[in-house]
């Protein structure tokens, strides 16, 4: 079994200039439909919600690096955060490996000022 573990961390006003300057480009190219649904349905807490699974999606790439596939590209949108049923954030990976995933467990985190993630990902043997 191997273990592996990513975080991150951001501040919420880079996240907020790269939507407000570059607003579909950037959306698009770094979130999924369903992610931007969420955050855009979050009121307030909009730029939070969007750098939260920013740190997240780079918590996931960190603890993942070492097994992604050469072939591999556009890793952004290949990692989907949602949130399961009682809210929790979950990860929808769509990135190949050379090692199976037993399992991802994340956290993340987000004040009005900076959103953390961090991640744990267990290999199967």
């Amino acid at each position: 079994m191997k273990i592996t573990t990513g975080i991150d961390i951001i501040e919420v006003s880079r996240v907020k200039e790269a939507i407000e300057e570059q607003n579909n480009k950037f959306l698009s190219k770094i979130y999924t439909e369903k992610e931007i649904e969420y955050c855009s349905n979050t009121g307030k807490m909009e730029y939070q919600h969007f750098a939260a699974r920013f740190a997240a999606k780079e918590a996931v790439f960190k603890a993942i690096s070492e097994f992604i596939k050469d072939n591999e590209n556009e890793y952004w949108r290949k990692i989907e955060v949602l949130n399961d049923n009682n809210g929790r954030p979950k990860i929808n990976l769509g990135i190949k490996l050379s090692k199976d995933i037993d399992s991802i467990d994340i956290s993340i985190s987000h004040i009005k000022e900076l959103a953390i993630a961090n991640v744990v990902v267990v290999f199967k043997d």
